[in-house]
């Protein structure tokens, strides 16, 4: 009897002490990167995904492509997982191993960091032997948590390294190329055939015809535009059309259509196509021509070519049906017009431009996990400056933006001096203005900013053309007084010279920061006295100048220039313009609203249906951000210009509020501001997870706000202040609240789900 006793006991012991290991295991760490690539192990041939593994790759032949890191100073990066409120890392172990099979082993021969403490999940710097050029490692990773909790082993990432290292680049993918068929195919006379693949992507076609005698020339038209059902084969200003030949083998065959090179977008100055992809041109639509026989939609491949995208990294959707479809609109241009692998102005010019460059950066962090075409862009620029003054700027506020959102400062580290000359204090007299129209420029700045030409300044664009707001002026500028002290210039200077004494102070570089600090207070008391009409409560656009318009009112205020008892009338001023700038100055008139907290009018412009709108794109036939609002306004203009798709980063950040507060998104801030929109619920990516926020909102009365946190984060949230009587519920429980500005502040909110609840 008592051994039956022992033996049950046995029995349940070894049953149970698995489940209580275990229970003590939780989930394994996720989205794994190396130098911040979430596919670096991912092989491609000729542009497609395939199974081979990187060290047949780096050994074959065969037309094979993968990331290259650079040896010298890989990092890696984790989601710390988490099936609990509050969770921290507390420790990890990371291992690198020299073959698949002694990292399976947990055999770490060329690193294992062991128990490391610390909450480190971005940015975690190889510490191991030296790693050779041209070969393929394998590393892994498992965590603690503040629960007591240890993780499984992570799924076991591979990456290949450079076989040539050097100084420091970005680690970038190869260009993803993904086979489309047309969503319909019909026949529009007895030899001619309409295809439609429901959205513009760059790429090539590839077809399968049946040349019964051969030699019959069968006539392809692509192109992104229709006119009365039918392809437009005269569609204006650079909307594409082509046409192109095929000669026809005897029998069933399969042809590529080779797009002929662009004189204009593949010149010097443009970013060429690599080989393996080809040369790409922008269609939704195909027409054939000359071929009797019946076509359908297996004969018919879009080869499209893009930078890889995960479709399910973000979502977004509200009330509010016009911007819904606007944000499906822009998500789809970052991916869209990715094609080049370094963001470029659209399918004319195909030049990486600054101003293009942070609209698209900014968009890119909206919708997707991903970090490094921006990076690469930014390092592109910086040897490869534009002409317009106020775009050299702006290679700073990209700077910073990448340090925010990857928490990574080696690209500051690298380019520091670059960085200073990007702000153009060199320019600066004595009350800190900068100016280009005076005799302070020298072939020394120039050469320290790595431009040679001239600097101009651009303010918005075009200068010329139709306005279409019941004005006089032409261009996208409001009639803008170009003197030589320029308001936006100014205004994007002062934004620099801020941020330039933070790089400064990350870096390392104490005393360089309290001369920005001090340069950029100094400018500010300028800008307010010498440029502010107090009489009318606005700024001029420039010295030597009355005139006032939407840009030198909208650039001070999205920058913090503005005293806060001024706000209130430079916004009246900025809603008496309505639209009268480009599309991309939308992008500074809506931070410009958001950050004057008038969010019912960045709701009306995000949402408007007018003819200078986001939705007047979709309206117009386009399913990709334009370059302006209409042709009529720029009438070279391209559909395929992601500066045109600013609601994919306006969105996230300021509608629904979802911004880092500390580099990495270590510590991130939700503060939406809704406006009279019901209801939204939107999933944003960041390097430490998805950050989840929806609200149900009863304007003035109730405001329901429901967030999901990621392990190894923390939150700053914002919700709308009614009366000190308000009741605030957190979890259902009352809640004390601070009062900060026109907002119920929570600081300090911990990982998890979280619903608020403030009724009046």
């Amino acid at each position: 009897m008592m051994r039956n006793v022992f033996i049950d006991l046995q029995a349940f012991v070894l049953l149970v002490f698995p489940l209580a290991v275990m229970a003590q295991r939780h989930g394994k760490p996720e989205h794994l990167t190396v130098n911040l690539l979430s596919r670096a192990g991912q092989v491609y041939q000729n542009g497609y995904p395939v199974n081979a593994g990187l060290a047949e790759a780096e050994n074959s032949k065969g037309n094979f492509q993968f990331a290259e890191i650079n040896p010298e100073r890989p990092f890696f990066g984790w989601v710390v997982p988490s099936s609990a409120d509050n969770t921290f890392q507390t420790a990890f172990r990371l291992l690198v191993s020299s073959d698949a099979e002694k990292c399976r082993e947990a055999t770490g021969d060329m690193w294992d960091s062991g128990r490391a403490e610390g909450s480190a999940s971005v940015n975690v710097v190889y510490g191991g032997r030296p790693l050779e050029p041209g070969k393929v490692y394998h590393w892994r990773v498992k965590i603690w948590d503040n629960h007591g909790r240890e993780s499984a082993w992570s799924d076991i990432m591979g990456f290949g390294t450079a076989a040539e290292p050097g100084a420091l680049a970005t680690a970038v993918c190869p260009l993803q190329k993904q086979d489309e068929s047309p969503v319909e195919v019909r026949r529009v006379d007895s030899s001619t055939h309409f295809a439609d693949f429901g959205k513009a992507a760059f790429g090539r076609i590839r077809i399968s015809l049946d040349g019964k005698r051969g030699g019959d020339t069968v006539k392809i038209h692509l192109g992104e535009a229709v006119k009365e059902g039918r392809l437009d084969r005269s569609p204006g200003g650079t909307i594409r059309y082509s046409v192109h030949n095929l000669a026809l083998l005897p029998g069933w065959n399969t042809y590529v259509v080779a797009i002929p090179p662009d004189k204009r977008n593949t010149g010097p100055q443009a970013i060429p196509m690599p080989q393996y992809t080809g040369e790409v041109t922008p269609f939704r639509y195909c027409e054939l021509e000359n071929y009797p026989a019946r076509v359908n939609l297996q004969q018919l491949t879009r080869e499209t070519v893009f930078y890889p995208f995960d479709e399910t990294s973000s979502s977004f959707h509200s009330s509010d049906t016009v911007l819904n479809r606007v944000w499906e609109m822009c998500k789809y241009t970052i991916k869209v017009t990715s094609f080049a692998g370094i963001y470029v102005d659209g399918d004319r010019e195909r030049i990486p431009y600054e101003a293009d460059a942070l609209i698209n950066q900014l968009c890119h962090y909206g919708v997707d996990r991903e970090y490094s075409m921006a990076r690469r862009t930014l390092e592109y620029l910086i040897f490869h400056p534009t002409w317009p003054t106020e775009w050299i700027l702006q290679t700073v506020l990209m700077a910073w933006e990448d340090y925010l959102y990857t928490g990574n400062s080696d690209l500051l580290l690298k380019h520091y001096d670059d960085l200073k000359a990007k702000t153009l204090v060199a320019l600066a007299d004595e009350e800190g203005f900068i100016s280009t129209r005076t005799s302070r420029i020298t072939p020394e700045i120039l050469r320290s900013v790595h431009f040679n030409g001239d600097l101009r300044d651009i303010v918005d664009w075009p200068h010329s053309g139709i306005l279409g707001l019941g004005k006089n002026e032409g261009g996208e500028t409001d009639g803008f007084v170009f003197t030589d002290i320029n308001t936006v210039v100014n205004a994007f200077h002062y934004r620099a010279l801020v941020l330039m004494s933070w790089i400064a102070g990350v870096t390392g570089h104490d005393e360089d920061g309290r001369f920005f600090r001090l340069q950029a207070e100094k400018l500010k008391k300028s800008f307010n006295r010498k440029l502010f009409d107090r009489k009318r409560g606005v700024y001029t656009d420039g010295a030597g100048t009355s005139h006032a318009s939407l840009h030198a009112n909208m650039f001070p205020l999205a920058f913090g220039l503005v005293p806060e008892k001024q706000v209130k009338g430079v916004l009246g001023f900025i809603r008496s313009r309505g639209m009268a700038c480009s599309v991309y100055g939308a992008q500074f008139l809506l931070d410009a609203l958001y950050e004057g907290g008038d969010a019912e009018y960045g709701l009306h412009l995000l949402s408007s249906t007018a003819e200078r709108s986001w939705y007047n794109m979709i309206r117009a036939g386009s399913t990709v951000a334009t370059e302006a609002w209409d042709n009529k306004y720029k009438p070279n203009q391209d559909w395929n210009h992601a500066w045109g798709a600013a609601p994919a980063n306006l969105i996230p950040r300021r509608l629904m509020g979802i911004e880092p507060l500390e580099p990495g998104c270590g510590k991130i801030r939700i503060k939406p501001q809704p406006g009279s929109l019901q209801q939204a619920e939107i999933k944003h990516p960041t390097l430490r997870g998805d950050v989840k926020v929806s609200f149900v909102n009863d304007p003035g009365k109730s405001f329901v706000l429901t967030v999901e946190i990621p392990a190894n984060t923390t939150a700053e949230i914002h919700l709308p202040w009614y009366s000190p009587e308000q009741t605030v519920r957190v979890n259902g429980n009352t809640a004390s609240h601070v009062k900060s500005g026109n907002f119920t502040l929570f600081e300090n909110v911990g990982p998890g789900k979280k619903i608020f609840e403030i009724t009046r």
